[in-house]
């Protein structure tokens, strides 16, 4: 039973952005409720797979929820949808909010049937601007919120992308907490409200809260930039035999990092590693000379001397070593569950931790449609009824030739 048992999620996300969200939702207890469109969410056919719709980055975005498709161009999908929102405490959708209201399911109209619902988007622009309309994706996002012009001045003018869905992780992180707010406010009001997460906003916010800098003033102190993060050579340190990730950062770091290594007179003979603010100053020579240093031990023997000195350092590892670290290990942070339809796979585990109300993923990542009629039944629609939906093309089958327990729960 996790923090959020009892608060029912309506779920129209697609991809990354908003399946990342509602499944950390649904892995804090909440009942999450997939809807689909007949062809399925697209993440379903990202990445390898054993079994047709079932890919690997859907099954890593959308554990902890039950499927549902319904074919919302039609009437009757629409008015199953309303009707599930009737109970609802949230509804969750990621794409532009002129679609929704082309679906006739804009917040007025879903606050019709529900007053008390939190009607949360996360799409790509705030809608009171002139890209309120545009659509959005993760690699335009981080070109407007300055992310690969920061790798171009650390990467001899070349500007890359972050190789990851940062902005669409990001951004539902950040829209994990706007809908939590949102329910303490409806708690003390009993009215919901509409909640509007933009990813343009959202990373720029993120990223210049490191990077505005000198802009900050007006007039400028400087034209923006960490010096400490855009120095070259703030990378992972080369060894004898691979890398090291080592973060020499206060006063004492440095005295016992210097001890450490035979020299403990560094610090005052060389005026550039003598204070913080001395060691920010000249920080791409400092980097540079730390670059110089490491390349004269292996990463095991450094990695020993920086525990045995209290200095912060981390292996560098890769996606298959980072399976082995022993801290991991030790929590049981990766395990291997039994997915009825996939067979075995490997699950992370969900990071934080409440002393009595446990978030545990109880439900699997669904096949499309697995759980329709069951939640219909929930809202009391007969038989009859999902006879004639499914008939009439509004409620999805789900892919035939899996078998799979009915529940879809985990052991």
């Amino acid at each position: 039973m996790g923090p959020l048992s009892g608060i029912r999620i309506v779920d129209m996300t697609t991809v990354l952005m908003g399946p990342y969200a509602t499944q950390m939702l649904g892995d804090f207890g909440a009942d999450v409720i997939k809807v689909e469109a007949p062809d399925g969410d697209v993440a379903r056919q990202i990445g390898p797979a054993r079994h047709e719709g079932m890919g690997a980055l859907f099954l890593n975005a959308n554990r902890s929820k039950r499927s549902i498709t319904l074919d919302l161009k039609k009437p009757e999908g629409r008015a199953a949808l309303l009707r599930l929102c009737e109970s609802a405490d949230v509804l969750v959708y990621n794409v532009r909010p002129q679609a929704m209201s082309r679906l006739g399911l804009s917040y007025e109209e879903v606050a019709a049937v529900n007053p008390k619902i939190v009607y949360a988007g996360l799409f790509g622009y705030g809608q009171n601007g002139p890209y309120a309309a545009r659509p959005a994706y993760d690699d335009l996002i981080q070109g407007g919120a300055t992310l690969p012009y920061l790798f171009s001045r650390v990467n001899d003018g070349k500007p890359r992308y972050v190789p990851q869905a940062i902005a669409d992780r990001v951004v539902g992180l950040v829209g994990v907490n706007a809908i939590l707010a949102a329910l303490v406010e409806r708690d003390r009001s009993g009215v919901g409200q509409r909640v509007d997460i933009p990813m343009f906003e959202t990373m720029v916010s993120f990223v210049l809260g490191d990077h505005l800098s000198g802009l900050t003033f007006e007039p400028p102190l400087d034209k923006g930039g960490y010096a400490r993060q855009l120095s070259p050579d703030r990378r992972p340190y080369q060894t004898k035999d691979g890398h090291v990730c080592a973060l020499i950062y206060t006063d004492g770091h440095w005295r016992r990092f210097f001890a450490a290594i035979g020299r403990p007179d560094m610090p005052e003979a060389d005026p550039r590693f003598r204070s913080f603010s001395a060691r920010m100053a000249n920080i791409d020579a400092v980097y540079a000379e730390l670059g110089d240093i490491f390349l004269t031990r292996t990463t095991a023997e450094w990695l020993a001397l920086l525990e045995e000195a209290d200095v912060p350092a981390m292996p560098m590892y890769d996606f298959e070593g980072v399976l082995q670290d022993p801290h991991l290990v030790a929590t049981g942070f990766f395990h291997m569950v039994d997915h009825p339809s996939e067979g075995e796979i490997r699950q992370m585990a969900v990071p934080a931790t409440w002393s009595r109300t446990r978030a545990e993923p109880e439900r699997y990542a669904p096949r499309q449609g697995e759980h329709g009629e069951e939640i219909l039944r929930e809202i009391g629609v007969d038989e009859a009824e999902i006879a004639r939906l499914r008939e009439a093309g509004v409620l999805g089958r789900v892919e035939p030739g899996v078998d799979a327990p009915a529940h879809g729960k985990q052991a």
